[in-house]
């Protein structure tokens, strides 16, 4: 889905619309323009930097491309972007493979922010770290949004991140949207039967309490994917599964407020 949204895979149907402007219609050229307000952190730090090029010739090329500041001021800038994402300036002439995961991870953030942009992708940002350094770098994206006025779509595995990070929260089962509601709608008042399997699976802090959740353990096989699903998505799994769900695919309810499901049994 994040992919989708940047135009960096294609859509198998409907539209995605930015400011007003459907992106799927647009040529290349015209999507070059709105690349500045659409970036991403991708999940694997080191993957995504070039191991040939030195961090601030990666962070200047963005510049470069979209004619951010003019050549003179590359320099200044790199050094502003490294300090903001809490990185020593004069790192700017050493290669990705020099730096921590943690490290890489604040480079490709510099990289991102550099274009000045109000959206950005968070693709698993912090799963490839350890959890010290997962911290890090939550703090660093909040701040980053209080600063600078940006929106994320932050896609995790992580339900304790979701539930520290996001405002709403959108729970996906092969690639269905199975609700969608505010931070406290999804985590507090859960209405479908997979959220409620993902939430019971997270540990306890309180040994004690821990010993005494109760866990929904989610039995059948997961489908594959690439095959067409009659009904719900989720019926092989669920344990509230009836005769409709095999059927006919469950449609969006507004069942309070901002709170959307797609299940025949709420």
């Amino acid at each position: 889905m994040g992919y989708t949204l940047l135009q960096l895979a294609d859509r198998t149907a409907g539209s995605v619309t930015y400011a007003g402007n459907d992106l799927t219609e647009m040529d290349k050229e015209e999507l070059r323009t709105y690349r500045r307000n659409l970036q991403i952190i991708f999940q694997d730090p080191a993957a995504a930097l070039d191991p040939r090029m030195t961090i601030g010739q990666q962070i200047a090329e963005a510049l470069e491309i979209h004619a951010i500041v003019p050549e003179d001021e590359f320099d200044d800038r790199v050094t502003e972007l490294l300090t903001t994402v809490g990185l020593n300036p004069y790192f700017r002439n050493r290669y990705p493979h020099e730096f921590s995961g943690g490290q890489q991870q604040r480079i490709v953030i510099a990289r991102a922010l550099a274009v000045q942009p109000n959206f950005i992708v968070c693709d698993e940002p912090i799963s490839a770290l350890d959890v010290s350094i997962q911290a890090q770098i939550l703090n660093l994206l909040e701040n980053l949004q209080e600063e600078l006025g940006l929106t994320y779509l932050f896609i995790s595995h992580d339900l304790r991140v979701v539930r520290h990070i996001s405002d709403t929260v959108s729970v996906m089962y092969l690639g269905k949207i199975m609700e969608y509601g505010t931070r406290d709608d999804i985590f507090n008042s859960t209405l479908h039967p997979y959220t409620k399997a993902l939430l019971s699976s997270v540990p306890e802090i309180d040994p004690e309490k821990d010993q005494i959740k109760k866990r929904i353990l989610l039995q059948g096989d997961l489908p594959s994917s690439s095959k067409t699903i009659s009904g719900c998505v989720f019926n092989t799994r669920c344990n509230k599964v009836n005769e409709k769900c095999f059927n006919e695919e469950p449609i969006w309810s507004n069942y309070q407020d901002e709170h959307w499901v797609a299940c025949h049994n709420v």
